[in-house]
């Protein structure tokens, strides 16, 4: 049965809403809850219902969660047009390396000075992040900031032309990889098996490149759920993919949830 709350837009009441500016780049970001700050980036077509309803179970857990508005319409849930117009944008964006192999987006440089403000705001050992899709990546070039301790990659799409390439610059990885390495850290990483946007072949690229650091995690296809997908997902992602979103079987047992809550103790274990 579908969730009825996630079958309508969602006010986003609970968070206040903040105007955050860095380098005189001003994002709207919702904040929720107490304690040490988790930063949840959304997936396209931007904070819609299921991506809320994510930062909740964040919140919940005695976070608090950051949830900046990086793309699309906050707490709608949009047309199937109105999705692919927001994809459209965000890859021709100059805050984002859609297509390109070997580049970090320069959206992740004001990604990390709003870590390090929550960091100050929240205080605890440090931050987390969790991006999905479009936004897999981000929370790995996030490690370039020091109060970035607990990053988790969603099905990483970027970049979208090339299956086994890392949307991070080598220099990055370079820099990411030795603080891992040096601070004892590691990366959650997860995907549906049959993803489209997110193949084996980048999980594999990942795995040589951060080596033990990466923890990945592949769910079977049939584990994902489309009961109340809404319609740019219906459309445009007609597949598994969205683990903890949209295609998030909420029972208990599921291996979904279960990856819910193995993100959740990873904040737990590396912040509280």
């Amino acid at each position: 049965m579908p969730d009825q709350n996630l079958l309508h837009d969602d006010p986003l009441n609970d968070f206040l809403r903040r105007q955050i500016a860095f380098d005189g780049q001003s994002k709207n970001v919702y904040v929720a809850g107490n304690g040490p700050a988790v930063i949840v980036m959304a997936e396209i077509p931007g904070i819609g219902p299921h991506v809320a309803r994510f930062a909740r179970w964040v919140r919940d857990a005695g976070f608090t969660v950051y949830l900046p508005s990086l793309f699309g319409r906050d707490g709608a849930i949009v047309s199937a047009d109105e999705g692919a117009a927001v994809f459209r944008k965000a890859c021709v964006s100059a805050e984002f390396r859609a297509l390109a192999a070997g580049q970090s987006s320069p959206v992740t440089h004001w990604l990390r000075q709003l870590a390090r403000q929550a960091h100050a705001e929240c205080g605890g050992k440090g931050v987390g992040a969790i991006g999905m899709c479009f936004t897999g990546n981000f929370a790995l070039s996030m490690m370039l900031e020091p109060a970035m301790l607990a990053p988790v990659l969603c099905q990483p799409a970027l970049p979208l032309n090339d299956p086994a390439g890392l949307e991070i610059s080598p220099e990055d990885l370079a820099a990411v990889k030795a603080r891992l390495d040096k601070e004892n850290l590691d990366v959650l990483a997860y995907r549906f098996a049959g993803d489209k946007f997110c193949q084996a072949q980048r999980f594999a690229a990942y795995e040589q490149a951060l080596g033990p650091r990466f923890k990945a995690r592949v769910l079977p296809d049939s584990a994902a759920n489309f009961a109340d997908a809404p319609p740019f997902f219906q459309t445009h992602v007609p597949f598994a993919h969205s683990v903890v979103t949209v295609h998030l079987v909420d029972k208990a047992g599921e291996p979904t949830v279960a990856a819910r809550e193995e993100i959740l103790g990873f904040f737990a274990g590396r912040l509280m």
